[in-house]
């Protein structure tokens, strides 16, 4: 009897040993990267409560959450390193087609639809520092000091095409005796608190923790504006689009509504991304619109399916699409 006891015990463990690869390997393939955004952002914050939002309502969905920036993303998802990220409108689309800043056609690339986080561009001045307070002045000024996200985020690409636009460069910015610093989006708010820099640039959705910390700090500081001409030329030259702020959204960084330059986001996956994963996400976010989506970030409360699914930009994966169809805001 002990012989059969051993006997059988090993056959058992033999039999475990060779299971435990499969089972390791089932679920890493159930563990999906979701590339995101700066640590801090409001795409980081936004993919990290999705994230468990998710996992509540499709068990065999665990997805990963790792910092990136809106140009990069793109090409990580892309090429299949990441199979879900973060993307603004304009650029996946650039993309997709391969033009600037891209040099090659991202054509890998598909959605879960787009509209899921109104995001407007922001430029922040110092009140205290003195200086011109219009846009056009302050980005063409003598020794302009100025903080923006990192290279590779599309904050910074935003600077980019407005500098260029108004005859200006991050290079003729340093050689002209001014600071040009990049960093992620707590590198530059300390930046600007400390007095490194006397403006600050970033792309955040309302309402920017960033953004509502500068207005609670102790030098006083205000948002401005964005121009017409600037805001018609990133329209026409490049696809954005243009919003107004209110001027209840940050209190003490602004008295009067404000026209701004604005994006949306949209959900990049890689076509090899399974059908069921793709429904079960869209699914639940189709399914948890309004309050749910706005307690995980209050610019969610923006989305609405019967608009999503339209989003010409990238192809629709076919799992979102069926998950658009169940809820029935999208054509059989």
């Amino acid at each position: 009897m002990a012989m059969m006891i051993s006997r059988r015990s090993a056959l058992l463990l033999g039999a475990g040993g060779l299971a435990a690869p499969f089972i390791r390997t089932a679920q890493a393939q159930q563990t999906f990267e979701w590339v995101a955004g700066s640590v801090g952002g409001g795409w980081y914050t936004m993919a990290a409560g999705l994230s468990s939002l998710i996992a509540e309502e499709n068990p065999d969905i665990r997805i990963r959450v790792v910092p990136g920036g809106g140009l990069a993303n793109s090409t990580r998802v892309n090429n299949g390193q990441s199979p879900m990220g973060w993307g603004i409108d304009a650029f996946a689309a650039a993309a997709r087609r391969g033009d600037e800043p891209y040099r090659a056609k991202h054509e890998k690339l598909m959605s879960l639809g787009s509209g899921y986080s109104p995001t407007e561009h922001n430029l922040v001045r110092r009140v205290g520092a003195g200086g011109p307070t219009g846009m056009r002045e302050i980005l063409t000024q003598p020794g302009l000091k100025i903080a923006c996200p990192q290279r590779s985020s599309t904050d910074e690409m935003t600077l980019q095409r407005i500098l260029k636009f108004l005859g200006s460069s991050p290079d003729q910015i340093r050689s002209s005796g001014g600071r040009y610093l990049n960093g992620s989006y707590a590198d530059i708010g300390a930046a600007f608190a400390d007095g490194q820099v006397d403006y600050l640039y970033a792309a955040l959705a309302k309402p920017a923790a960033l953004l509502t910390e500068i207005g609670q700090g102790r030098h006083e500081a205000q948002l401005v504006g964005f121009p017409d001409d600037i805001r018609q030329h990133l329209i026409s030259a490049y696809a954005y689009s243009e919003g107004v702020l209110p001027a209840a959204t940050y209190p003490k960084l602004q008295s009067t509504d404000l026209k701004v330059t604005t994006m949306d986001s949209v959900i990049m996956v890689h076509e090899s991304l399974p059908e069921p994963v793709a429904y079960g996400v869209t699914r639940t976010l189709i399914k948890n619109k309004g309050t749910r989506l706005t307690q995980i970030h209050a610019s969610m409360g923006a989305f609405n399916p019967a608009v999503a699914w339209k989003y010409e930009g990238l192809p629709l994966h076919p799992g979102a699409a069926r998950a658009f169809r169940e809820a029935g805001v999208m054509p059989g």
